[in-house]
């Protein structure tokens, strides 16, 4: 058991904050001109811009708590995902994205405790969105309270989706979903690229449901906080509630969850 204190929630939203901003800044003046290179295939990219946002967020991170777990998507991860304190950092969500010019991408970090998320902060530059979400206290955009909506039935809902990098079984079934959702007469479907963002758009209301079948902790960690505080709710792909390792995520409005949920639940 550790002795040392933990930090307050508001000094740690108040870095969080400050570290989104900071690497914010530098996704921005790479915007346009980053050098981008393929990891394991030609639709999982990395670009300076992530590598620089990273590093920045990271020395931000440890110079105020040294002792502190990271988890980042540029970093092999060798730590404990239950460790006392452990921040899950996504210093460029939608590289993809970002690398094509496409001004759609974020900055997500979120604070654990024991696998519990207690701090999530998403920032959007190019709107300069910052959703933020304390565990026990609400969501934020802009500093501005925020909820999610609440549709009578699926015909009421914009949906988001997203797709692994690899085409296999994963991008069969996210087609069955699909295709499933669309006979039920949804409003309409976005395949927008940034797990963050659209968690984030569920809660203020933007977005009524969102699923991905195999994503990592930083797309979502920061993001189901920010939903389950704005009134949403978030579960795993076979409808369990979601775990800081669960790898997957069903995310909607809390009037449509359960039917959204028994359509594009994962079935084996």
């Amino acid at each position: 058991m550790s002795t040392t204190a933990a930090p307050d929630h508001d000094t740690i939203l108040s870095l969080a904050a400050a570290a989104a901003r900071a690497a914010a800044k530098v996704l921005l003046d790479y915007f346009g001109n980053a050098a981008v290179h393929e990891k394991n295939s030609t639709q999982n990219l990395v670009t300076q811009a992530d590598l620089a946002s990273e590093k920045l967020i990271a020395t931000m991170v440890q110079e105020r708590f040294p002792g502190h777990v990271m988890m980042q998507e540029e970093t092999e991860f060798r730590g404990d995902i239950l460790a006392e304190h452990l921040w899950v950092v996504d210093p460029l969500d939608a590289t993809n994205n970002y690398a094509h010019g496409i001004p759609h991408f974020c900055v997500s970090i979120a604070y654990a405790c024991r696998g519990e998320v207690q701090v999530g902060v998403v920032y959007d530059p190019m709107r300069d969105e910052m959703f933020t979400a304390v565990k026990g206290r609400g969501a934020w955009l802009n500093g501005q309270a925020i909820q999610a909506s609440q549709p009578t039935d699926l015909q009421q809902c914009i949906v988001a989706t997203g797709f692994y990098y690899e085409r296999d079984l994963t991008m069969e079934r996210t087609l069955d979903s699909i295709r499933e959702l669309f006979r039920v007469n949804i409003r309409g479907l976005r395949r927008m690229g940034a797990a963050a963002l659209d968690l984030s758009w569920i809660a203020c209301g933007r977005f009524q449901g969102y699923f991905e079948y195999k994503v990592a902790p930083w797309d979502y960690a920061a993001g189901a906080l920010i939903v389950h505080e704005a009134g949403g709710v978030c579960r795993e792909r076979s409808g369990a509630p979601l775990q800081l390792a669960s790898g997957s995520i069903v995310a909607a409005s809390q009037t449509v969850v359960d039917e959204f949920t028994h359509i594009v639940r994962w079935r084996d």
